[in-house]
């Protein structure tokens, strides 16, 4: 007969198993957040090493960079344009300042989604891509 104790033990599993297939991401990249000594920092010189050496990861990683220079542009252009609206129309100082943030968050979204479907990134593994990168600075490194 299964005791009260095993029953809880295969319920936390079961958790535990259900949360970890959704949230993939933690378990990519434990290797790389829990070491005892955080990896060296690289240039983008290293990553452009990958891009060449890596025919398979290094043009999905090169596009992920491209999504993020168009995310954090559309961060830049979404709280400058809603800061500056709040301004304008406000000329309130805290008004101005959590335009400012909800517009970089907003931007942010908004330049995600375009350089989502953009690049067409919907198609790409970009975890297993910087996944890559990250083993194969790990052994340059060492």
């Amino acid at each position: 007969m299964v005791t009260e104790a095993e029953q809880e033990s295969s319920a936390v599993e079961g958790f535990k198993s259900f949360w970890s297939d959704r949230f993939r991401i933690v378990k990519s990249y434990t290797p790389f957040i829990r070491r005892d000594s955080p990896l060296p920092p690289w240039s983008d010189a290293d990553v452009q090493d990958f891009i060449a050496s890596d025919p398979l990861h290094g043009p999905v990683l090169k596009t992920t960079r491209d999504a993020a220079k168009i995310m954090a542009a559309g961060g830049i252009i979404g709280a400058v344009s809603t800061a500056a609206f709040a301004w304008k129309y406000s000329k309130s100082p805290h008004g101005a300042a959590l335009s400012l943030g909800a517009g970089a968050l907003f931007g942010m979204s908004f330049g995600q989604e375009i350089a989502n479907h953009s690049l067409q990134l919907y198609k790409l593994d970009t975890m297993a891509a910087q996944v890559k990168f990250l083993e194969w600075w790990q052994r340059k490194s060492a």
